[in-house]
């Protein structure tokens, strides 16, 4: 694997060098501001330090091979310090995946002392009970326990651990450590593993392309999803982004004529950011407000939402959804809330994928402490995530959602 460091003026500035010297398939590990250096440095704006990795078989095989060998030699002073790691490789995965491998160590050391005390004591209560020839007997069991315990599969069993305990589906918690190359291989520095497993884990994630503008005419999106996951609020968030950051043309329809309130908080925010605003209770009715706004580049659906058992309303949304046709340019977004439970997620996405293939919408990241669900309906679903929310403050309180990000605290580390 290459790990390589680029610092440009701009994210995109930055991904572009990687891209333009290692080829389209480096995968993100860490994004940064940094400041200026040399002269006068405070004047200088902050410029943006992106970290790339880049998987090569021959470069990771030659890193293997350097490692075995080094590892050979300090194999003594390993053993009388119980140092699980070189200083070399420590530092080398800080700089990758910032302070998670600290993390990820001290955990590991806690765990040998906690299985050391635990022989000793064992160790203790039967030495009075056994005699000396079931002692030899024994002695050669714990060795080759010992042996097959080896440092690796020790890390691995943290990584599944930490991924578990944020709440990723067994199955692909145990697919992920699998479909990592080399990583049971004897000698495999664990920074390696580390960074694979996180490449890997990242890959799942995929790109989302989010909103995307339309060619010609406006660009209709239909948020979708079951009461209460705040749609209407994430609606308000992202037209204001278009509206205000973008200066584009953007229209907010509402489909809800069921609670009244809803529809007058959409109006509300519409009429802060000075956008027209349609409450729509037919077909025909938004086949009208689609030509209406033909001039304009985005118009926002908000839905009803109701339960995900029920087939007549979901079968009524998807006629509604499929009138949507000629000129108009239609994208759909399923908004979920993170604190849903799993089984219930499942359900929802699978009845949803039955109305429209939809992109993914995570709401409320800042009501749940794991975020393994995020995880388990990507895989699930095949659907991409496009935006995540952490609060109710319009327009804040949502972003692009960032596999990086995601990923180190499945693994155990800090946003």
């Amino acid at each position: 694997m290459i790990i390589k460091k680029f610092t440009e003026k701009t994210e995109e500035e930055a991904l572009a060098a990687a891209q333009k010297e290692l080829g389209d398939g480096v995968v993100v590990m860490n994004v940064k501001s940094v400041k200026g250096k040399g002269p006068f440095a405070f004047l200088k704006p902050k410029m943006i330090e992106m970290t790339v990795a880049l998987e090569d078989e021959r470069e990771a095989m030659r890193t293997v091979r350097r490692e075995a060998a080094r590892t050979e030699k300090m194999e003594a002073a390993r053993t009388q310090t119980g140092a699980g790691m070189s200083v070399a490789s420590s530092q080398n995965i800080e700089k990758k995946l910032d302070s998670l491998q600290t993390l990820l160590e001290d955990r590991m050391k806690q765990e040998d002392s906690r299985r050391k005390e635990e022989e000793l004591a064992r160790e203790a209560a039967s030495a009075e009970t056994q005699r000396p020839a079931d002692e030899a007997a024994e002695k050669p069991s714990k060795e080759n326990e010992e042996g097959r315990n080896t440092e690796q599969e020790k890390f691995l069993k943290l990584l599944y651990n930490a991924m578990i305990d944020n709440e990723v589906d067994e199955k692909y918690a145990n697919q992920i450590l699998e479909e990592t190359e080399h990583t049971k291989k004897p000698n495999v520095p664990i920074d390696y593993i580390l960074a694979n497993v996180y490449q890997k884990m990242i890959l799942k994630f995929g790109k989302s392309d989010g909103i995307t503008a339309a060619e010609k005419n406006p660009r209709v999106v239909f948020f979708i999803g079951p009461t209460g996951v705040g749609k209407t609020t994430t609606i308000a968030k992202i037209a204001s982004s278009y509206s205000v950051d973008e200066k584009k043309k953007v229209a907010l329809l509402t489909l809800d004529t069921y609670r009244i309130a809803a529809a007058e908080q959409l109006r509300t925010y519409a009429n802060i950011l000075e956008v027209p605003f349609r409450v729509i209770y037919t077909e025909e009715e938004l086949k009208e407000a689609i030509a209406d706004f033909a001039e304009y580049d985005y118009i926002f659906v908000d839905t009803a939402g109701h339960s995900h058992q029920n087939a007549e309303q979901l079968g009524k949304m998807k006629e509604l959804l499929q009138s949507v046709t000629g000129n108009a340019n239609r994208q759909v977004f399923l908004v979920l809330s993170a604190t849903t439970k799993y089984r219930d997620l499942l359900k929802i996405a699978e009845n949803y994928k039955t109305v429209a293939d939809y992109q993914l919408i995570f709401t409320k990241l800042d009501e749940t402490t794991t975020l393994g669900n995020l995880l388990n309906l990507k895989l699930y679903t095949d659907a991409p995530i496009a935006y995540v929310t952490y609060g109710q403050n319009v327009p804040d309180d949502i972003e692009r959602f960032n596999p990086q990000k995601t990923v180190k605290q499945l693994l155990g580390g800090k946003a």
